[in-house]
């Protein structure tokens, strides 16, 4: 009788290897991380197009091949640094690194994720979201590769991505994207990015031991002031869609687009205090961590709606 977890045949594994090994690639693709591909409903709900089925069903695909090429790009990514990672404190304990899935298989498993979400795309989708599928797996890619070692460049390309998860959804219902909505998700991007660098370049200082080495040729004075720029924009650009009225007069009980300003500046400088704390980490965990903000982000919510139904 074999021990549970040995071969229970040659070159046969048993279900408890099996198991182990998709749950490491599960672990590696990052779950925690799929909330950033909410962003594919962006551009529908700011069109006021989301809760119809046709839309909820092609966003439901978006969202499940995003996450597709993200887990390919991580799978890729652990892959190739798994010789680094074992030297790591933290990343020692990733699949990958830890032996859990051997290399080979993250490797195969990621190219394979990242050949099948552009073509289901170009097969399910319209074209232009097969295209943007495979410009962001290239672009991530470049950045594990080398992009992620070159000053702004890596602000810039993380920002991207977000951008790109926002515009998805437009491209996948034939919505046009506003030249507001683009600035304002571009910039709000750049300033959660920037605040998490800057956080991270405190934690650097405080502690004296780096976890990326970018981090050393950036300043915290730089850092702040980008995250400080960026917010800025990104307010101003909302604010600018707020008050541009194109000609026609609001119907709706009261000006819901206007008033919804109030709860953007506001969570704005929300998180512009987990910012300057040096705290604001992911932002998926500053946003549900902390109560004040999910209230706001609700407040937000609600005025955006009911501005797009124009109640």
């Amino acid at each position: 009788m074999t021990l549970l977890g040995e071969r229970s045949g040659r070159g046969q594994a048993t279900p408890s290897v099996r198991g182990g090994l998709l749950i490491g690639l599960l672990r590696t693709a990052r779950p925690k991380q799929w909330v950033k591909n909410v962003l594919v409903a962006a551009a529908p709900a700011a069109a006021g197009v989301l809760f119809t089925a046709h839309a909820l069903t092609r966003l439901a695909l978006v969202f499940v091949l995003f996450t597709a090429c993200a887990a390919a790009v991580y799978l890729v990514n652990d892959a190739r640094d798994a010789e680094a990672d074992r030297a790591h404190p933290v990343k020692c304990r990733r699949p990958v690194a830890a032996g859990q899935v051997p290399v080979p298989v993250a490797y195969t498993t990621g190219i394979t994720l990242g050949v099948l979400a552009p073509a289901a795309a170009a097969l399910l989708c319209p074209p232009e979201l097969a295209v943007l599928l495979a410009g962001y797996l290239v672009m991530q890619l470049a950045y594990c590769v080398s992009l992620k070692h070159v000053l702004v460049v890596d602000l810039a390309v993380v920002t991207a991505g977000f951008v790109m998860r926002a515009t998805a959804g437009g491209l996948a219902l034939g919505i046009p994207l506003s030249r507001w909505f683009l600035i304002t998700t571009g910039f709000g991007a750049l300033f959660m990015v920037a605040a998490k660098r800057y956080s991270e370049a405190v934690q650097l200082a405080g502690n004296g031991g780096a976890t990326r080495a970018l981090l050393t040729e950036y300043t915290t004075g730089y850092l702040r002031f980008v995250w400080q720029l960026a917010a800025g924009v990104a307010v101003l650009g909302y604010c600018l869609w707020a008050l541009e009225e194109g000609g026609v007069p609001h119907t709706s009980v009261l000006p819901w687009r206007q008033l919804s300003v109030v709860a953007f500046v506001l969570a704005v400088l929300r998180y512009a205090v987990f910012a300057d704390r040096g705290t604001a980490g992911e932002p998926e965990d500053v946003v549900l961590g902390d109560r004040a903000l999910a209230l706001i982000g609700l407040v937000w919510a609600a005025m955006y709606a009911l501005a797009v139904a124009d109640w």
